[in-house]
Order: C-alpha cells, then sequence, then structure tokens
C-alpha cells in the first residue's frame, strides 16, 4: 500500500504538519500565513493548519495545530484555546465543494510567484528535462484569480474554485497560490514545482529575454508517460517526498 493513502485521521495530521513545515522551510509560505488541508475519510469534514495565538507558524506546525472543519467551515471538534480555522478555510470548503477528485489543498505566498501576478507577466514553458513536472503545468495552462482579497466567505471561495476548474494550480493576483491534488504530499509537491517555475522565469528575466522551449519540445512532454501523469502512489513522486522531508530536517537520511 502507498503511504500516500489515506489513513488514520492522526496519521493525517501528522503529514498535514510535516506538509506545512516543508513548505515553510523552503520558503512558500512565512510567519503563520498559508494553511494546508486535507479530507478526513469517510466524512464530509476536513482537517486544517489551525490559526491563532497559540499556533507556532507554517514552519513549525504539529499535530496539535491540526483541526478538523465541517464543510461550512466551522470546527466540527473540540480542540485547545487559541486555535480556529484560518479566515479563508472557504478556499478549502469550497475547492472540495466543486471537485470531488481532489483530496488536498494547499495555499501558501510564494513570493516569486506573487510578483508574476502583481507584473501580469507570463509564466513560460522555458525548460524541459530540468524539472518535467513544473512544466507540465505552464503546458497545462495556469489560471489566475483575479482579484487580491482574503477569501473570507464561501461566495468569494466559489469564485476561486471556478477560476481553479480542472487545473491543479491556480494564482492569485497580489496574494498567493492554490495548489490541489490527490494526497497532501501531491498537492505540497504542486506548490514546490509552481514556485520553481516561477524561480527559473524570474531568473531568466534577469539575463534576458526567456525563450520557451519549442512546439515540438513542448508535445514531447505533453504526450510523454512521465511521472506527472502517474498515479499518486509512484515510486517517483514518494521519493521526491523523502527527498524534501530529509532536506528540510523533518525525515533524517
Amino acid at each position: 500500500m502507498s503511504t500516500f493513502e489515506p489513513g488514520p485521521v492522526m496519521d493525517l495530521r501528522q503529514r498535514l504538519a510535516d506538509a506545512c513545515r516543508v513548505l515553510g522551510v523552503l520558503g512558500l509560505a512565512t510567519g503563520n500565513t498559508g494553511h494546508l488541508s486535507v479530507r478526513v475519510p469517510d466524512s464530509d469534514n476536513l482537517l486544517i493548519r489551525a490559526r491563532g495565538p497559540a499556533e507556532a507558524g507554517v514552519r513549525y506546525t504539529t499535530p496539535a495545530e491540526i483541526i478538523e472543519v465541517a464543510p461550512d467551515g466551522d470546527v466540527a471538534a473540540g480542540v485547545k484555546d487559541g486555535l480556529f480555522p484560518p479566515q479563508e478555510v472557504f478556499i478549502h470548503t469550497e475547492v472540495y465543494r466543486a471537485r470531488s477528485d481532489v483530496t488536498s489543498v494547499v495555499h501558501v505566498h510564494p513570493a516569486t510567484v506573487v510578483l508574476f501576478t502583481i507584473a501580469d507577466v507570463p509564466l513560460l514553458p522555458i525548460f524541459g528535462a530540468y524539472d518535467p513536472s513544473a512544466l507540465k503545468l505552464a503546458i497545462d495552462g495556469i489560471p489566475t484569480y483575479d482579484r487580491s482579497v482574503l477569501i473570507s466567505n464561501p461566495h468569494l471561495g466559489h469564485d476561486l474554485a471556478a477560476a481553479l476548474g480542472s487545473k491543479n494550480v491556480c494564482l492569485m493576483r497580489g496574494h498567493g497560490i492554490t495548489a490541489a491534488g490527490t494526497s497532501i504530499e501531491e498537492a505540497a509537491l504542486r506548490a514546490i514545482s509552481l514556485n520553481e517555475l516561477a524561480e527559473m522565469n524570474y531568473r531568466a528575466r534577469q539575463l534576458g529575454e526567456p525563450r520557451p522551449i519549442s512546439d515540438e519540445d513542448i508535445a514531447t512532454f505533453a504526450t510523454r508517460p512521465d511521472a506527472a501523469k502517474k498515479p499518486v502512489n509512484s515510486n517517483r513522486t514518494e521519493a521526491m517526498w523523502r527527498y524534501y522531508l530529509r532536506l528540510t530536517g523533518i525525515a533524517e537520511g
């Protein structure tokens, strides 16, 4: 059985906390801004990183800071004082409502990606074999939610979910990103890939005018059965996640 398949709720809390810490250490989320969630198996509820005076920030998230909420965004189970659903819980509830295929949602604020939304500069498919997973995001097309407000109610969450549509990542102008996946780890890896795409585009523009790879090469990557198209329990995906756990010191090498 894949280690990414839904397991006991306590296991999901640990995995969600680990993903928060990875994204925090990698700089995709700073301070206490950003949150990740996962569906609770056999339930309409979700687990989500809490906000409040008792939290320690995304980079230092522990399973105790993962709370259970109902589809309306309210707390579904008792939590300790000082922990509450994030104000933008509706990013998560509305994406789940719109997408039965999504098991986990990531919302973070990677600075380089946000700069591209501010400048209205596209993220181009400028590399191939360097990072096929990030390239696939560019090939598929990356939608943008054009407002910069907090997603603080179901109506705004619905609009964001509509902007995401059937894609797996969405830019949020002057705000951050939302990424979706069939597991916690898949959604987090997509956020990392999107950030890598932005970082490479940013650096390329410092050197000159970026040139996308050829249509022929794009077609090759669009049709090949690479890791980005394999089931989430592919060995490569699990290996990549183990790498990030070790890189960030969450797991021992």
